[in-house]
């Protein structure tokens, strides 16, 4: 994901660098305290046929200012995803006069950047295929080829659920009967759920994958076209592709002992 961040206040450019980089660590952050010179940059990439995904812009700035400068990025390439960065709330009505995502109160944090990302107006397609999941033999997840460590063994399981379900929504009460079948469905349960799911959310999200998971009220999904898997692709070549796979599915799950 390439991303731009303009502000012409050195020690807020710092900030909003460092905030952007704690929650999307594999970003490339490019920082600049001229519009004009991010203007060029971006102009000079699309000369290269590239572009720029996400653009955190201030508002407030000598010369042009954020609103003019989203303008100008729009026009060069309209699907840059636009957050705004400001100090004052007024600014809100005219921050959404320009086709953005959301705007963000300084001093940015790393729970505000996340928050932009949760409201991205275009699907940034690069990333679309830098997740592969393993289902031969155990699961397992990779993000550009490296492990994809999730904070509980729970969560990872939930995910591995969803792929089993090939983006059909789940509900939460299937999914915890699934995964938790000894227990009794408590509000105790319940709330471990959430929270998990919750921690799912937050490890998607900080390799910028959060448009994976599909949270609708009381139901769950994943989006397969986002990611490769080596299920998915037998099930579509079929006996052209046996020699290729071999062993039980999710070997460490019992819930999938009959899948396939």
């Amino acid at each position: 994901m390439k991303i731009i961040a303009v502000d012409d206040e050195r020690i807020q450019l710092e900030e909003l660098e460092e905030a952007i980089k704690e929650a999307i660590p594999d970003a490339e952050v490019i920082s600049f305290r001229k519009s004009k010179e991010a203007l060029s940059y971006v102009k000079e990439l699309k000369t290269k046929n590239d572009s720029v995904d996400l653009a955190f812009l201030d508002i407030e700035m000598g010369g042009m200012n954020g609103l003019e400068l989203a303008k100008e990025l729009k026009d060069i390439y309209e699907k840059t995803n636009i957050v705004f960065v400001t100090g004052y709330s007024q600014y809100a009505v005219d921050a959404f006069s320009v086709p953005a995502c959301d705007y963000i109160m300084k001093p940015v944090s790393k729970d505000g950047v996340l928050k932009g990302l949760e409201r991205l107006r275009n699907p940034i397609i690069k990333n679309n295929k830098r997740l592969r999941v393993q289902c031969f033999g155990n699961f397992d997840v990779f993000v550009d080829n490296k492990p994809l460590r999730f904070s509980r063994s729970k969560a990872k399981e939930i995910f591995a659920y969803l792929v089993s379900k090939k983006g059909t929504r789940c509900s939460n009460n299937e999914i915890i009967a699934a995964i938790w079948e000894n227990k009794n469905d408590t509000e105790s349960l319940k709330s471990q759920f959430r929270q998990i799911v919750a921690d799912l959310n937050y490890t998607l999200k900080t390799e910028g994958l959060h448009d994976i998971l599909i949270k609708e009220r009381g139901y769950l999904a994943v989006v397969p076209d986002k990611f490769s898997c080596d299920m998915y692709e037998f099930l579509k070549d079929g006996i052209n592709s046996i020699n290729n796979y071999k062993g039980k599915l999710m070997m460490q799950y019992s819930w999938a002992e009959f899948l396939l």
